[in-house]
């Protein structure tokens, strides 16, 4: 027979429960693992009613059932308790195995892949029955619950009716379930862009040559930053003077410009970069990997910080910048469209309600009253 767990100082709140809540994690088997941060014996005797629990003495933890009547005890027995993840059901399981399989034969990119299956697990973690039993009312609910209660984007919304539908429709054979359920209506959003000073602001402010390297490229080209981290020295064509895009968005090679400051600033960091054996154009901290797109954005957006400009910048809002800029020195939007990688000229002509080269024609009407205007809203 197990002994009890060892003692250890107790530091009670005001209201008598200790004031460090327990660790809780998950362990092998549809366990969780309890390890009290102090000593009382009144945790320990409610943590001894829950049913199927266990004290491990080599791990020094409790182990108990993962199931959702144990982590409502635990949640009222330790309040301010941090509870890992739900474990996935096992048929959900199942079926999150097949659509991976399924998804990789048909070509989704890993980005798209990493997406849907998050999505899946949390609609399975959420509807509480095995996918066969899913109804269409199952998924319209969780689909109104992520809208009206959980308030999230029209993107996020579209993105798990995506991930739902793939799932039912290529995987489960189950296609009827989403006839009668309408995608959300997409909202047009204007993207931010930078001015010229802005982009040289922050050019100024950089501090390496990697940082003068990334915005320089991300500018220059109008990349990705999935599409910027993944790629490799030889994609460089300096005599050209553009740069190859690999396995970009819908899984299509393009070429894109590449400016005569952007090669220098390239070569500055390739020489600091010297001696590295990486093939990689950005190396990561690991070896033979290359810098992460998430590293990448928290560098670009310190930078802005740093150079003061007031709207939030990203690696996309340098991308944004490209496109409006090109347009608004004439280019025409067709060729913006391929160097962008978009695959109808739809999705670029956004760039024209976010360009100010039309808009700076039109006098104001304000500018155009005759006479004196007093100022001030009356006397």
């Amino acid at each position: 027979m197990a002994k009890d767990p060892p003692r250890t100082p107790d530091a009670p709140t005001s209201s008598g429960r200790s004031s460090r809540p327990p660790s809780v994690t998950s362990g092998a088997r549809g366990k969780l693992h309890v390890r009290l941060g102090v000593f009382r014996w009144s945790d320990v005797r409610a943590l001894k009613a829950i049913p199927g629990r266990r004290w491990n003495p080599q791990a020094s933890v409790w182990e108990l059932p993962d199931t959702r009547d144990t982590r409502e005890t635990l949640r009222q027995i330790f309040p301010q308790v941090q509870l890992p993840r739900e474990a996935l059901p096992a048929p959900w399981t199942s079926a999150l195995e097949a659509m991976s399989r399924n998804m990789v034969l048909r070509g989704l990119s890993p980005r798209t892949r990493k997406v849907y299956r998050g999505q899946i697990r949390r609609f399975g973690r959420s509807v509480g029955k095995a996918p066969q039993q899913v109804s269409a009312d199952d998924i319209a609910e969780y689909l109104r619950v992520l809208s009206e209660v959980r308030k999230v984007s029209r993107s996020y919304h579209s993105q798990a009716l995506s991930a739902i539908r793939y799932l039912f429709v290529h995987v489960l054979d189950r296609p009827v379930l989403l006839d009668r359920i309408p995608r959300p209506k997409r909202s047009r959003r204007l993207p931010f862009v930078l001015s010229r000073k802005e982009v040289a602001r922050l050019l100024n402010v950089c501090r390496s040559p990697q940082e003068k390297a990334l915005i320089m490229m991300l500018y220059s080209t109008g990349m990705r930053v999935g599409e910027l981290v993944r790629m490799r020295r030889g994609d460089v064509d300096r005599d050209r003077r553009m740069v190859r895009v690999r396995q970009g968005k819908g899984a299509k090679d393009r070429y894109t410009l590449l400016s005569d400051r952007a090669v220098d600033a390239l070569d500055r960091h390739l020489e600091y970069r010297r001696g590295t054996g990486d093939d990689w154009l950005f190396p990561g901290g690991r070896p033979g990997r290359p810098l992460t797109a998430r590293s990448v954005q928290k560098t670009v957006a310190r930078i802005g910080e740093r150079a003061g400009v007031q709207k939030k910048v990203t690696p996309h809002v340098l991308r944004h910048s490209f496109a409006t800029h090109l347009l608004e020195t004439g280019t025409d939007i067709r060729y913006i469209q391929e160097l962008l990688g978009h695959a109808s000229t739809r999705t670029t002509e956004i760039y024209t309600h976010v360009s100010g080269r039309d808009l700076a024609r039109i006098r104001n009407p304000l500018d155009s009253l005759g006479g004196d205007v007093e100022g001030g809203d009356g006397p």
